[in-house]
């Protein structure tokens, strides 16, 4: 494969840059991590990335040996994309980056959305199975916009777009920026309710066992401000 660019290093952290490090590389293997997706999805799931960038995207992973491209039998014939063995061990590392990045995520600008994919990888990346051993629930998620839904059984999530069947308890919050602290732990479940940053339906005690499931914990300067 002709390498685009190159950091001139024998590394590999250098190497694994060449082939992932290109803006919008990360993002579009973020959403592959969840399925195989037509152009059409990926376009859907990062509708700002230019139609030329994301082909662009696209042809590099597949030359790296990370993605790869499958037409589907009749009657779909669809041509999909998806991660290939390799590109697969970059799952837990793309979680682990997104826990990271989560814990000094800042107030959104008036411009940023939410996606579905994105706030799946969110509660899979944010998911504390240590916490989780012996829990039983199922909850529906809705923020903004977007519907995502968890399912936790006995320290193993399941976690996808669309609502629930029966969900245990159904969580709204309406501003994006309310997530974060959550997230962070700097609200606690009570205070986001009085507060008004999230509404539920159905048992409030659930609303403690979700925050204890999906957290990271606060950076040190988060601590010194909640102090």
């Amino acid at each position: 494969m002709a390498r685009k660019r190159s950091y001139g290093q024998y590394c590999g952290l250098a190497h694994a840059l060449e082939l992932v490090g290109e803006r919008w590389a990360l993002l579009v293997i973020r959403d592959l991590v969840l399925g195989p997706k037509r152009f059409t999805d990926l376009r859907i799931g990062l509708p700002r990335i230019p139609t030329n960038v994301l082909s662009s995207r696209l042809k590099e992973l597949e030359q790296a040996g990370v993605v790869r491209r499958r037409t589907l039998p009749r009657p779909a014939a669809s041509v999909i994309y998806e991660l290939t063995d390799y590109g697969a061990e970059l799952e837990d590392i793309v979680l682990r980056l997104g826990r990271w990045g989560a814990q000094t995520l800042g107030d959104p600008a008036p411009e940023d959305i939410v996606t579905p994919d994105g706030e799946v990888l969110a509660l899979r990346a944010t998911f504390r199975p240590e916490a989780a051993r012996g829990v039983h629930a199922r909850f529906e998620l809705h923020v903004g916009d977007v519907t995502v839904h968890a399912i936790v059984d006995d320290g193993v999530l399941t976690a996808g777009e669309g609502p629930l069947p029966e969900p245990g308890l159904v969580i709204v919050i309406a501003e994006i920026s309310a997530l974060k602290p959550l997230l962070t732990r700097e609200v606690g479940a009570a205070e986001a309710v009085a507060s008004g940053f999230a509404e539920l339906t159905g048992d409030p005690a659930e609303f403690e066992k979700f925050v204890e499931l999906f957290s990271v914990a606060p950076t040190p300067a988060d601590v010194g401000q909640v102090a």
